[in-house]
């Protein structure tokens, strides 16, 4: 056992695993709540892996962190002088039986636990977080997920404090105790790995419901929140039921226990947790009203309800083997929850809006010193892996292989899956040989996708020849090098392709390219005409594709292309390369804003579209493309050539843009569905360009911010007033508080609104936000909001030439490192593409870090983040 003080820094590596040398068939837990003294009694059932014979390890082994252990016994037999306890855990000395029952009890202090990982409190409610290694923190265990038993639970609490007690399973029994106190026993009958134990005990209200599966039995659904927040629940409670009718229809996947819960609580470091029959929700995607939720909020309430109860088979019945195939259970339920947003909403809008943020992040993260396979080989600290990689381009992933094998035997392959590996923890090659089982194919070569890291590059190009009408697709693919890998193998790219011809007609309808070489041709014969080739359609590769086109081409495509990724890629290839030019000076092109002028006009068109397609790209998505064609990042040029396209737009199309504002206005009351929210997405973007160019555009916003019955046109508008310095900025700011003082969700708003609006005294603003009574560091949604997104969502202050924005940022993660670290490491991401902006930039991050490294007690999170980002 280790017993150095010092946080150990020594890698896990993927090659080192083996399995575990004992199992577990039942757990019994007691729990005995006190805020600063609760007591754990484990009762657990051992057996020798594999054995049935006394051969393997003498010893046993359990992971446990900052507990306190009272006693230890072995079938019923005091066993303390056999046991030595460190940092990391304890080890009872042998000889052991084959089999044998091991009762401890531990203490530890909830109300103490900051980094919201084990067993904490939020204001008052007792409450569980045990992924990735959680659990290890409440008593001691095997705590890895290939480790799989039965639990039993028995709370024992506060009755008026804690008058709701939950745990994962069934409900057995519950009553009264002496001393003004109670008890509540669960039994979840399958089998589970402890990071998916959970526990909540508090003063919560239930919204119930109930749902009737496809065989017809009947499934208790509550949502419990904080008293006063009831009335928020009812669109996460309609999510949910749709959620289970959807897996039932598109997975043939049933729920498999008679009461399902989901908790809403404030004090949480991520979005949710998939717990067996207990999911714990951050309050931000459960609760909602008009009044208080974004269309936006709407939208991720939706997804990340249905991705935490698709867990329920893809990450619960069927879990990882080691937490290197975290992506065979996130990126899996992200495609499924991607599935479904589409098919709730628009597809072809789920798809861009999905491109857009892989693009935003996981591209970043694979050009970048962070850059690492969909499936890691090692890490530090397994926190810092819950990354864009693995779950975004995990999806990808998925999403190619359906593309490859057809929608039939992608659905052939997850019944196998599911009939093969029920209750089991496996490996990506599990699930590899399931769909080389279930189509004859091999798929080896495709499944460098999860060993090889980084964005494969397409370079793109055509022949015509009139004899014979035919054109040849050349195609090269290009895999860069990532940290720890050079030379890498050719992969499998599923590239999408139609052919147009120059009236619009399509020549050849979508068509599946495989590539599977360094070099490829394909051969189109027997054309009429010379084709426009529309390309990558759908997003069908996650690549850069490097291609000769000409603004023309470009847009000819965003006018006729029938598909609607392609299409809306044209105009933001269009909108990016002219970006480029205006950032090293030219003028912005009026062509483009003759382009957008078609776009906004266009009857055909949807409402969502025209807002995704209009506008300047993002500045992070500028700079990317920047460091990209070779070029170091003056953030402040970014900044200026954005506004400089937003002013083209807002100056030329001022008309039009105020036509459309008001004929996309949504009359009666405010519904989310997409039809609504696609209206609402366009007046809100035509008036985003219209405040930053007029009077009438401020006036507009104005307006609307007095006027708004919903926070989706609230925001905007006081988004417009605030972002462009308005006169009544400030006054629209102190109203708005004052009305929401009271919502924690809608006051962090307010907080992120002020932190990404751009301007000389930004850092000043986000400075005195710091000491506002709204805002608390302790907590992980308002430091993301004012912190956080000062650093990821404002450019110009987070870049400021003298470095202030650095120093503000790396004062406040040193701060937080010894309260939270996960929170962050999570933020320290902020530096990671530090090497694409100019050398004085360069330099005064490169300073930041090098202060944070120095920071001796820093937790290993955050310097495994930092180490990684500093060897850039």
């Amino acid at each position: 056992m280790r017993t150095e003080t010092a946080p150990d820094q020594t890698p896990t590596r993927l090659a080192d695993y083996r399995a575990p040398d004992w199992l577990i068939d039942r757990v019994s837990l007691v729990f005995d709540l006190a805020a600063n003294a609760t007591r754990v009694r484990s009762t657990i059932a051992f057996r020798r892996n594999g054995s049935g014979t006394s051969s393997g390890p003498a010893d046993l082994e359990l992971f446990g962190r900052k507990l306190t252990l009272v006693s230890a016994e072995v079938d019923g037999q005091d066993v303390m002088d056999r046991v030595e306890t460190d940092r990391e855990g304890l080890r009872l000395a042998g000889p052991l039986p084959d089999s044998f029952t091991w009762t401890c009890e531990t203490e530890i202090d909830p109300e103490a636990n900051t980094e919201l990982e084990g067993l904490y409190m939020s204001k008052r409610m007792y409450c569980t977080q045990c992924e990735a290694e959680g659990f290890r923190k409440i008593t001691y265990y095997p705590d890895r997920p290939d480790v799989m038993a039965v639990f039993d639970v028995r709370i024992e609490a506060d009755i008026v404090s804690q008058p709701i007690l939950l745990s994962n399973g069934n409900p057995v029994e519950q009553g009264r105790l002496p001393g003004g106190r109670h008890f509540a026993e669960w039994h979840d009958p399958h089998p589970k790995p402890s990071y998916l134990f959970a526990l909540v005990a508090g003063d919560l209200i239930s919204h119930d419901d109930t749902f009737t599966t496809a065989s017809g039995r009947n499934v208790d659904l509550k949502i419990y929140v904080r008293p006063g927040d009831e009335a928020k629940c009812a669109y996460a409670m309609d999510v949910l039921k749709r959620s289970m009718r959807w897996d039932e229809e598109a997975y043939g996947l049933e729920y498999d226990l008679d009461l399902f819960m989901i908790v809403a609580v404030d004090d949480f470091n991520m979005g949710a947790m998939e717990n067996k029959g207990l999911n714990i929700f951050n309050s931000k995607y459960v609760l909602a009203s008009p009044e208080t939720a974004t269309d936006l909020d709407f939208e991720l309430i939706e997804s990340i309800i249905a991705h935490e109860y698709f867990h329920n088979w893809t990450g619960n019945r069927i879990t990882c083997r080691d937490w290197f195939q975290l992506c065979l259970k996130e990126g899996l339920t992200v495609f499924r929850d991607q599935q479904f947003s589409g098919d709730m909403r628009s597809a072809a809008q789920q798809r861009i809006g999905d491109v857009q943020a892989l693009r935003a992040r996981q591209f970043r993260e694979d050009a970048g010193p962070l850059a690492h396979p969909v499936r890691p080989e090692e890490y530090v600290e397994i926190n810092n892996f819950y990354t864009a990689t693995v779950y975004e381009k995990g999806a990808e992933v998925i999403r190619m292989l359906h593309t490859l094998i057809g929608p039939e035997a992608y659905r052939k392959g997850t019944d196998l899956y599911f009939q093969r590996h029920d209750g089991q923890a496996c490996t990506i090659e599990d699930w590899i040989q399931v769909f080389e089982d279930a189509t004859g194919r091999d798929l080896s070569q495709f499944a460098l996708w999860y060993r090889q890291a980084g964005t494969p590059k397409v370079h793109v190009s055509g022949d015509w020849e009139e004899t014979g009408g035919v054109y040849t697709l050349t195609l090269t693919q290009e895999l860069p090098e990532t940290p720890g890998q050079t030379d890498k193998a050719p992969q499998v790219l599923p590239l999408a392709v139609g052919l147009l011809g120059h009236d619009g007609a399509e020549l050849m309808p979508t068509t599946v390219l495989e590539m599977t070489e360094g070099t490829q041709t394909f051969r189109f014969p027997s054309l009429p005409a010379e084709p426009v080739v529309s390309f990558n359609r759908g997003f069908s590769a996650p690549v850069i594709v490097e291609r000769a086109q000409t603004d023309a081409e470009r847009a000819f495509l965003l006018a006729h292309d029938t598909d609607p990724f392609a299409r809306w890629e044209a105009g933001r290839r269009y909108a990016i390369d002219l970006a480029c030019r205006v950032i090293d000076g030219a003028p912005v092109d009026a062509q483009w804003t003759d382009a957008s002028a078609k776009l906004l006009s266009d009857p055909d068109l949807d409402p969502a579209f025209k807002a995704m397609a209009l506008g300047a790209p993002g500045a992070d998505e500028m700079a990317a493309e920047v460091h990209r064609r070779g070029g170091l990042v003056d953030p402040d040029a970014v900044h200026a050539a954005q506004r400089a396209m937003h002013a083209s737009l807002g100056t030329a199309l001022q008309g039009p843009l105020t036509e459309t504002y008001h004929a996309m206005q949504v009359p009666g009351p405010y519904t989310p569905d997409a039809a609504d929210a696609a209206k609402r997405a366009l007046a809100n973007r035509c008036l985003g360009l219209l405040a930053e160019t007029s009077a009438d555009g401020l006036a507009l916003a104005e307006a609307q911010f007095v006027q708004a019955d919903n926070m989706t046109q609230s925001m905007t508008a006081l988004r417009a007033l605030v972002h462009n310095d308005a006169p009544g900025a400030a006054d629209a700011l102190t109203a708005f508080h004052d009305r929401w003082r009271q919502d924690p969700l809608v006051i962090d708003k307010w907080l992120s609104l002020q932190a990404s609006a751009p301007g000389d005294t930004a850092l000043e603003r986000v400075r005195a936000l710091t000491d506002h009574p709204s805002f608390d560091w302790t907590n992980p949604n308002k430091f993301r909001s004012l912190v956080g997104v000062f650093a990821m969502a404002n450019p110009t202050a987070f870049h400021a030439a003298d470095g202030s924005g650095y120093a503000f940022f790396t004062d406040w993660l040193i701060k937080l490192d010894g309260h939270n670290p996960q929170t962050t490491a999570r933020l320290a991401g902020a530096f990671e593409s530090w090497r694409r902006y100019t050398q004085d930039r360069q330099d005064l991050i490169g300073a930041q870090l090098g202060r944070i490294a120095a920071v001796e007690t820093l937790s290993k999170n955050t310097r495994e983040i930092v180490e990684r980002i500093q060897g850039a």
